[in-house]
């Protein structure tokens, strides 16, 4: 389940819909462009209380997934502990594959 929410996101990204790194996910969700916010598992504690509080207060949803160096791979990168897909379509399909996991 974890790898194809990983795939999803990597399309997202390649598709110009998804945005990684703290400071644009928080961009992203401040100006209400995110539609699904995915965090790493191995995320720091200060990191993980920060989006889920601003996630619930901008009402994004917010899951946990996969480790910094999965969801970095998944966009091209190295490591990433955050990913923000703004493509609501998508999101909401990745939403119901995480619900049900």
């Amino acid at each position: 389940m974890e790898n194809k929410i990983l795939a999803m996101a990597g399309l997202a990204r390649r598709a110009g819909k998804a945005v990684s790194g703290e400071f644009a996910v928080e961009k992203s969700v401040k100006t209400g462009k995110a539609a699904l916010v995915l965090l790493a598992a191995d995320a720091s504690a200060n990191t993980k209380k920060k989006f889920l509080n601003m996630c619930d207060w901008y009402h994004v949803p917010v899951f946990e997934c996969a480790d910094k160096a999965a969801l970095g791979k998944s966009q091209g990168q190295e490591i990433r502990s955050s990913i923000a897909v703004e493509d609501a379509g998508m999101a909401a399909s990745m939403v119901l594959k995480l619900e049900k996991h």
